[in-house]
Protein backbone atom coordinates (compact mmCIF):
# COMPACT_ATOMS: atom_id res chain seq x y z
CA UNK A 1 0.00 0.00 0.00
CA UNK A 2 0.80 3.48 -0.84
CA UNK A 3 1.53 5.99 1.93
CA UNK A 4 -0.09 8.98 -0.17
CA UNK A 5 -3.63 8.32 -1.22
CA UNK A 6 -4.36 9.53 -4.82
CA UNK A 7 -8.22 11.42 -4.44
CA UNK A 8 -9.74 12.19 -7.22
CA UNK A 9 -10.11 16.12 -7.23
CA UNK A 10 -13.49 17.74 -9.10
CA UNK A 11 -13.47 20.60 -10.34
CA UNK A 12 -15.34 22.86 -8.01
CA UNK A 13 -18.95 24.30 -9.24
CA UNK A 14 -19.29 27.94 -9.91
CA UNK A 15 -20.77 30.57 -7.08
CA UNK A 16 -23.86 31.75 -8.42
CA UNK A 17 -24.74 32.96 -5.30
CA UNK A 18 -24.23 36.83 -6.75
CA UNK A 19 -25.85 36.14 -9.82
CA UNK A 20 -28.91 37.63 -9.03
CA UNK A 21 -27.27 40.95 -7.88
CA UNK A 22 -25.33 41.53 -11.41
CA UNK A 23 -28.80 40.85 -13.22
CA UNK A 24 -30.69 43.22 -11.19
CA UNK A 25 -27.65 45.92 -11.29
CA UNK A 26 -27.82 45.65 -15.18
CA UNK A 27 -31.43 45.75 -15.38
CA UNK A 28 -31.10 48.55 -13.07
CA UNK A 29 -28.95 50.03 -15.64
CA UNK A 30 -30.90 49.46 -18.95
CA UNK A 31 -33.58 51.36 -17.08
CA UNK A 32 -31.74 54.41 -16.43
CA UNK A 33 -30.75 54.85 -19.61
CA UNK A 34 -33.09 53.93 -21.88
CA UNK A 35 -35.43 55.69 -23.68
CA UNK A 36 -39.09 55.68 -23.97
CA UNK A 37 -40.71 56.41 -27.09
CA UNK A 38 -44.11 57.83 -26.71
CA UNK A 39 -45.08 58.40 -30.56
CA UNK A 40 -43.90 56.71 -33.49
CA UNK A 41 -42.99 59.32 -36.01
CA UNK A 42 -44.90 58.14 -39.24
CA UNK A 43 -43.99 61.25 -41.04
CA UNK A 44 -40.58 62.15 -42.69
CA UNK A 45 -39.13 65.65 -41.80
CA UNK A 46 -36.42 67.74 -41.29
CA UNK A 47 -36.43 70.82 -39.12
CA UNK A 48 -35.05 73.98 -40.33
CA UNK A 49 -32.42 76.14 -38.93
CA UNK A 50 -32.47 79.01 -37.05
CA UNK A 51 -30.38 81.32 -35.21
CA UNK A 52 -31.80 82.26 -32.13
CA UNK A 53 -32.40 79.11 -30.47
CA UNK A 54 -33.73 78.25 -26.17
CA UNK A 55 -34.34 74.96 -24.69
CA UNK A 56 -37.89 73.83 -23.54
CA UNK A 57 -37.84 73.37 -20.07
CA UNK A 58 -40.61 71.50 -18.48
CA UNK A 59 -41.55 68.60 -21.16
CA UNK A 60 -44.09 67.41 -19.62
CA UNK A 61 -46.63 70.13 -20.75
CA UNK A 62 -45.51 69.80 -24.59
CA UNK A 63 -48.21 68.53 -27.35
CA UNK A 64 -46.25 67.87 -30.76
CA UNK A 65 -47.36 68.11 -34.11
CA UNK A 66 -45.59 66.85 -36.63
CA UNK A 67 -46.18 67.82 -40.28
CA UNK A 68 -44.19 66.20 -43.41
CA UNK A 69 -44.52 63.85 -46.18
CA UNK A 70 -46.04 60.28 -45.05
CA UNK A 71 -43.34 57.49 -44.41
CA UNK A 72 -43.48 53.39 -44.74
CA UNK A 73 -42.32 51.54 -41.79
CA UNK A 74 -39.27 51.16 -43.45
CA UNK A 75 -38.94 55.20 -43.70
CA UNK A 76 -39.21 55.58 -47.63
CA UNK A 77 -41.96 58.36 -48.28
CA UNK A 78 -45.07 57.03 -49.91
CA UNK A 79 -46.48 60.14 -51.21
CA UNK A 80 -44.89 64.16 -51.98
CA UNK A 81 -48.22 65.44 -49.80
CA UNK A 82 -47.87 67.35 -46.70
CA UNK A 83 -49.68 65.07 -43.48
CA UNK A 84 -50.11 66.16 -40.12
CA UNK A 85 -49.54 63.97 -37.30
CA UNK A 86 -50.77 63.89 -33.82
CA UNK A 87 -49.79 60.73 -31.52
CA UNK A 88 -49.88 58.15 -33.64
CA UNK A 89 -52.51 59.03 -36.33
CA UNK A 90 -52.06 61.06 -39.51
CA UNK A 91 -55.47 63.96 -39.27
CA UNK A 92 -56.16 66.90 -41.18
CA UNK A 93 -56.25 70.19 -40.02
CA UNK A 94 -59.88 70.24 -38.81
CA UNK A 95 -59.01 67.43 -36.01
CA UNK A 96 -56.31 69.61 -34.90
CA UNK A 97 -58.82 71.96 -32.88
CA UNK A 98 -60.91 68.41 -31.62
CA UNK A 99 -57.40 67.25 -30.62
CA UNK A 100 -55.98 70.06 -28.57
CA UNK A 101 -58.96 70.56 -26.91
CA UNK A 102 -58.99 67.25 -25.32
CA UNK A 103 -55.81 67.22 -24.47
CA UNK A 104 -55.93 70.45 -22.50
CA UNK A 105 -59.02 68.73 -20.81
CA UNK A 106 -56.66 66.01 -19.58
CA UNK A 107 -54.01 68.47 -18.19
CA UNK A 108 -54.07 70.18 -14.69
CA UNK A 109 -54.77 73.61 -14.28
CA UNK A 110 -51.59 74.86 -14.28
CA UNK A 111 -50.57 72.73 -16.92
CA UNK A 112 -52.97 74.26 -19.01
CA UNK A 113 -51.25 78.29 -18.60
CA UNK A 114 -47.96 76.43 -19.43
CA UNK A 115 -49.32 74.12 -22.22
CA UNK A 116 -46.67 74.95 -25.14
CA UNK A 117 -47.34 73.30 -28.63
CA UNK A 118 -44.07 72.14 -30.79
CA UNK A 119 -44.70 71.61 -34.24
CA UNK A 120 -42.16 69.68 -35.99
CA UNK A 121 -42.42 70.39 -39.40
CA UNK A 122 -40.26 69.58 -42.30
CA UNK A 123 -38.37 72.77 -43.57
CA UNK A 124 -40.07 72.13 -47.36
CA UNK A 125 -43.92 72.21 -45.74
CA UNK A 126 -45.68 75.50 -47.46
CA UNK A 127 -46.35 78.12 -45.04
CA UNK A 128 -49.66 77.79 -46.05
CA UNK A 129 -50.26 74.43 -44.01
CA UNK A 130 -47.97 76.06 -40.63
CA UNK A 131 -50.58 79.00 -41.25
CA UNK A 132 -53.91 76.69 -40.77
CA UNK A 133 -52.44 74.09 -37.87
CA UNK A 134 -51.76 77.86 -36.15
CA UNK A 135 -55.41 79.21 -36.76
CA UNK A 136 -56.41 75.40 -35.45
CA UNK A 137 -54.14 76.02 -32.73
CA UNK A 138 -55.83 79.88 -31.99
CA UNK A 139 -59.41 78.38 -32.34
CA UNK A 140 -58.38 75.23 -29.45
CA UNK A 141 -57.17 78.27 -26.85
CA UNK A 142 -53.21 76.99 -27.58
CA UNK A 143 -51.61 79.84 -27.57
CA UNK A 144 -48.23 78.64 -26.66
CA UNK A 145 -46.65 77.86 -30.06
CA UNK A 146 -42.75 76.74 -30.75
CA UNK A 147 -41.44 75.95 -34.22
CA UNK A 148 -38.59 73.51 -33.67
CA UNK A 149 -35.28 74.09 -35.18
CA UNK A 150 -31.72 72.93 -35.11
CA UNK A 151 -28.62 74.99 -35.00
CA UNK A 152 -27.11 76.82 -37.84
CA UNK A 153 -23.92 75.75 -38.97
CA UNK A 154 -21.36 78.59 -39.74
Amino acid sequence: MSIYRHKCHAIPELNTASLPDLIFTILFFFMLVTNMRKVTVKVKYQVPQGKELTRLTKKSTNSYIYIGKPTAADGSVISNNTQIQLNDKLVNIDEVTKYMVEERKTMSAEDRKQMVVSIRADKSTPMGTITDVKQALRKANALNINLAATNQRN
